[in-house]
């Protein structure tokens, strides 16, 4: 598995944090936060691929690129960044070594929390 950091991705999750566009939400609120199968589905249909991979910090070059498969690491509704998205995709990257994409997850928890600080 190849997985790298999505550098358009991770531009796109510090415009949403800079437009306010955030929910600051608890870590434990991913599960109940995150899409659904059927969203995912509405929204590539009606955005495409290059729409959807916004929304994920994670790419597997081994995967399809029309496939959800290449997408990790997801971070937000398809509206707004979840603050518990990025802490739980954070977790999981530095727990698979995916350090360049740990790095970007802490830095855009640094600038969520620090939005308000």
């Amino acid at each position: 598995m190849s997985v790298k950091l999505n550098e358009k991705a991770f531009e796109h999750a510090k415009d949403l944090i800079e437009k306010g566009q955030t929910v600051k939400d608890e870590r434990d609120d991913w599960s109940e936060h995150a899409p659904s199968a059927d969203e995912q589905n509405a929204f590539l249909d009606k955005h495409g691929w290059s729409g959807y991979g916004l929304w994920f910090l994670g790419i597997d070059t081994e995967m399809g690129e029309e496939t959800k498969g290449r997408y990790e690491f997801p971070y937000g509704d398809f509206r707004r960044l979840h603050r518990c998205g990025v802490i739980s995709a954070e977790s999981r990257a530095a727990q698979y070594n995916h350090d360049e994409i740990a790095k970007a997850l802490a830095n855009l928890h640094e600038l969520l929390d620090g939005d308000h600080a």
